[in-house]
């Protein structure tokens, strides 16, 4: 597990700011400006982890193997804004894509949630204020990876785990 300071709300890479208060209730997925897509982003790193889908029956599995760009400690893609040139295969949700991959987003995804009509969870950051509020609640997956330049793609089945929720 890795040392770290907690975030502050300073330390949100995701500006939240001036944003309208419960702006996901009122708002179509499709209708949302970039800023409140990317708002709805929860920081829990989920969707970076290397998953399995069973091919008979659809099953998607979450391992603890991330994508070779995540940072552990800050639970986000350390190249962000030019991840494709180094993982050309990492998908780009938009309300365009979400039908796509709703069904391998984890089951607490805001983009799933609101696709699937649910409501967040309290400890979304855009209900709470904190970015931190993911990491308190156990939601997200900081500290518990292992890089997949370090496993092995065959050996991915000896690191299945539980949707952390």
């Amino acid at each position: 597990m890795t040392d770290t300071a907690p975030q502050t709300d300073r330390d949100d890479p995701i500006d939240r700011d001036g944003l309208a208060p419960g702006f996901w209730k009122t708002t179509r997925l499709e209708d949302m400006s970039g800023a409140e897509w990317e708002a709805l982003c929860d920081g829990c790193g989920k969707c970076c982890l290397n998953k399995l889908e069973d091919e008979d029956t659809g099953e998607v599995a979450l391992t603890r193997v991330a994508c070779r760009l995540f940072d552990d400690s800050t639970c986000r893609c350390a190249r962000y804004e030019v991840r494709h040139a180094f993982v050309p295969e990492c998908i780009v949700l938009s309300p365009r894509t979400i039908p796509d991959h709703a069904y391998w987003l984890p089951a607490t995804c805001a983009y799933r949630l609101l696709w699937e009509g649910k409501p967040l969870f309290d400890w979304h950051p855009l209900i709470s204020g904190t970015p931190e509020s993911v990491h308190r609640a156990g939601v997200s997956i900081r500290g518990a990876t292992v890089s997949e330049a370090a496993v092995d793609d065959d050996d991915w089945e000896d690191h299945i785990i539980d949707e952390p929720v």
